[in-house]
């Protein structure tokens, strides 16, 4: 039911809803959540989970249990509880970052009773899937839960990509249903897939045919290139190639939690250590150059048109290839004091806590050549000495690849060089360049909630976060392995987090609120297991070291006021929230060329959420959320005018073409709803409609700068603005489900019931993540 004592906006997801929903991961479910849309792999992103809440990049902040879980990984469900989504800047609660929100994993532990549930699902696809859940109560006050995965599948309406995992999460509580409890817990999930590469957008900025305001989209459907070239896209084409792209994945996570009960009060102590591994060489389909729609553009270096035997047709797709090894190390040790007490009339929840945590992150690249130098600078072969343009050589080096006919079975070659025809071996082997990210964190915090009248509720909370974090930028093999920097930048960041809400209630199942709250992201807080708008530099020279000394500090500032509801005697809950959300210190370039902190965006909201039973026979749960994201102000774009007789080059500073536009990776409209529907005992009928309106992944124009022979500087107009953007979609799901007995019960579920075709991520360059298609699976369940 809605939390009608809290001053913000939050949602909890039980595990019964993820599995008659269908889905297995981590994002197969905040997909049902308005408001939450997805980036992915690019611009310094590795592979893994990154959702947007309310707007802004949530993939440095998720937890597992209250603990920051800071790996770049695509987390599983089949050992989670419960997913709790809190939105609104909330760095008081979960520390740095967290400016649209935050979400928290809550684990599957030892529970008082005994069970076993089991569920085993084959489908379409190659669908394959089991999961079990058992708990035990063994002798007095011990409880044991284990709880177990195997996943194996291909992904409808993509040729070649698949994927498989398995996970074991075993957990044990010592004095269960007592005052004082002591709980271990593991977790291990294995993974390994071929990535998907996505689908290239149809134009860049050059080759686009329109001027003005333009747009490209994926490269879709029947399309004409710029030479006459026609042919059709299909949802299943796919640009990498077996021989080569892979992604391998662990996650090790292991628990110590002790509890003791003072009457009202609790005293909790937790202590995690965690391992994150990942490796992966997968294609992005590049199209810097044009050469999906084609371009007319002469050769760089002599001049002439096609003087390289350019496709200046189009119709083809750079196969560049994207390599990462790293991993991640935390531990973290917290402890809480919570509980309840009175002075006087005066109701006090509250939360007391101190953090101490310790984060090490390593990345580095793989080499494909059959030797590593001393230097360790070798790198993956794929073109990457000539320009990324399609030309009779390149395809003939499997480069590039058909736009129309990809071959995911085409060899992977390697040349001793890019204009060599001797053919190198092929050894997938660490490591190019290394960096080296650690962090140390040291964190107080305090909350309470004061029910100064039983209609009247002010929540207060504080927190305090010294975080110390430093860079060793690329080390090369040798240095990586006698682990001897040649340098390292370092910086210290004290960071004030605080909030504050009242909680008015006209009556005893409603309530209206208003909160205002406050988030730091500081440089280097994603470690780099993410895009760093604030990253601490990558060079040991003089600019790095005053960009270092300039760094400032991300700030967030929240507003919201709302109304909660439960209706139909607690049965169902209904939340209305208005927002705006303000950042300041933005990394951006100034008006004199150097890196300033005075970037600004601002996003306006509208959420409104139901979760619950209509009837005893019809249960709902969804929302809508309408968002207003603005770049307020983007910084200033470097413009070169070219050297004029005596004239040198001179360099200008322009607006950023973001400025004023919506802010990316961000749906305006988002709705979904999820209905269970219960026309007879053990019959049930369900069903999903979601809907996300047009995203923007990023912008670019055209715009130049010119200079006289007297060296007077003109900025020309653009005469095209481009907006990469991926389509609106509705997307529907549908279930049937019937107990054969109260312990056995047999469902069918379909994914995207309409075969829809419709794109999930639509990246700053290059391409956008396709969806599955259609999917159908039949799983039993049982529970005894």
């Amino acid at each position: 039911m809605a939390a009608l004592g809290r001053a913000e906006g939050d949602a909890g997801h039980g595990a019964q809803r993820f599995r008659k929903a269908g889905g297995s991961g981590l994002l197969d479910h905040l997909r049902t959540v308005p408001g939450i849309t997805f980036g992915a792999a690019e611009g310094g992103n590795p592979i893994g989970d990154r959702p947007f809440i309310r707007g802004f990049d949530g993939q440095g902040s998720t937890f597992v249990d209250g603990v920051r879980d800071i790996a770049a990984q695509t987390r599983e469900v089949f050992a989670t509880d419960q997913v709790q989504i809190v939105r609104g800047s909330d760095s008081t609660l979960g520390g740095r970052g967290s400016a649209g929100g935050s979400i928290n994993i809550i684990s599957k532990l030892p529970v008082s009773g005994d069970f076993v549930r089991a569920n085993a699902s084959v489908g379409t696809s190659d669908y394959k899937r089991f999961t079990v859940d058992v708990n035990r109560e063994l002798g007095s006050n011990i409880g044991v839960r284990i709880a177990g995965m195997w996943h194996d599948q291909d992904v409808a309406g993509r040729d070649a990509v698949w994927s498989q995992r398995w996970g074991v999460a075993p957990s044990i509580t010592l004095g269960l249903g007592t005052d004082t409890r002591l709980t271990a817990a593991y977790y291990y999930l294995e993974s390994h897939e071929l990535p998907d590469s996505g689908i290239p957008f149809l134009y860049t900025l050059g080759n686009h045919p329109g001027i003005g305001e333009i747009e490209t989209g994926p490269a879709i459907g029947r399309i004409t290139t710029a030479g006459g070239v026609t042919g059709t896209v299909k949802r299943t084409a796919f640009y990498g190639l077996k021989s080569r792209d892979f992604r391998d994945a662990t996650t090790h996570q292991a628990t110590l939690r002790a509890e003791h009960d003072f009457g009202t009060v609790t005293l909790r102590n937790t202590s995690r250590w965690s391992r994150n591994d990942q490796a992966y060489i997968f294609l992005l389909p590049d199209d810097s150059q044009g050469n999906v729609y084609g371009t007319a553009a002469t050769n760089p270096t002599t001049g002439a048109a096609g003087a390289r035997g350019d496709v200046l047709n189009g119709g083809y797709v750079w196969t560049r290839a994207n390599t990462r090894y790293g991993y991640t190390t935390v531990m973290t040790n917290q402890t809480d004091l919570f509980g309840t007490f009175e002075t006087g009339s005066i109701k006090h929840s509250f939360a007391l806590g101190a953090e101490f945590n310790f984060e090490k992150a390593r990345r580095g690249t793989f080499v494909s050549r059959g030797f590593l130098t001393a230097s360790g600078a070798e790198t993956l072969a794929s073109g990457g000495t000539i320009s990324p343009r399609c030309n009779t050589a390149t395809i003939a080096r499997y480069y590039c690849t058909s736009l129309f006919n990809p071959n995911p079975n085409a060899p992977w070659v390697n040349y001793a060089s890019d204009t060599s025809s001797v053919q190198a071996p092929i050894v997938k082997t660490l490591l190019g360049e290394e960096t080296q990210n650690e962090a140390s964190t040291a964190s107080i915090y305090a909350f309470d909630s004061i029910t100064l009248l039983p209609s009247l509720i002010l929540n207060l909370g504080v927190r305090y976060d010294h975080f110390t974090s430093k860079v060793t930028p690329g080390l090369t093999y040798a240095q990586a392995l006698a682990d001897t920097p040649s340098f390292t930048l370092e910086r210290t960041d004290k960071l004030f987090n605080w909030q504050a809400g009242l909680v008015f209630k006209p009556t005893r199942n409603t309530s209206l609120y208003a909160s205002y709250a406050t988030a730091a992201t500081p440089p280097n807080a994603l470690l780099g297991e993410g895009q760093e708008g604030n990253s601490l530099g990558t060079a040991n020279n003089a600019a790095a070291l005053t960009l270092l000394e300039s760094l400032k500090t991300e700030k967030t500032r929240s507003y919201e006021v709302g109304a909660k509801a439960d209706l139909f005697e607690n049965q169902l809950a209904l939340t209305l929230a208005l927002f705006q959300t303000d950042t300041d210190n933005a990394r951006v370039t100034g008006p004199n060329n150097t890196v300033e902190f005075i970037g600004k965006r601002r996003i306006r909201g509208v959420e409104f959420s139901f979760n619950g039973n209509v009837t005893s026979w019809l249960t709902v749960f969804g929302g809508y959320t309408y968002l207003d994201p603005k770049i307020v102000d983007g910084g200033f774009t470097a413009l070169t005018a070219p050297a004029v007789g005596a004239q040198a080059a001179k360099t200008v500073l322009v607006p950023s073409v973001n400025t004023g536009r919506m802010a990316t990776q961000t749906a305006k409209n988002s709705f979904t709803l999820w209905a269970d529907l219960k026309p007879a005992p053990g019959l049930s009928f369900g069903g999903g409609a979601f809907y996300t309106s047009k995203q923007y992944g990023g912008y670019a124009d055209n715009r130049s700068a010119t200079q006289s022979a007297a060296g007077v500087v003109t900025v020309n107009p653009a005469t095209k603005i481009l907006s990469r953007t991926i389509p609106e979609y509705w997307r529907f799901d549908a279930r049937i489900g019937y107990s054969i007995t109260p312990n056995i019960e047999l469902s069918v579920n379909v994914q995207n019931l309409t075969d829809k075709v419709y794109f999930s991520q639509a990246y700053t360059n290059h391409y956008a993540a396709i969806a599955p298609g259609r999917s159908a699976f039949a799983t039993i369940g049982v529970k005894f």
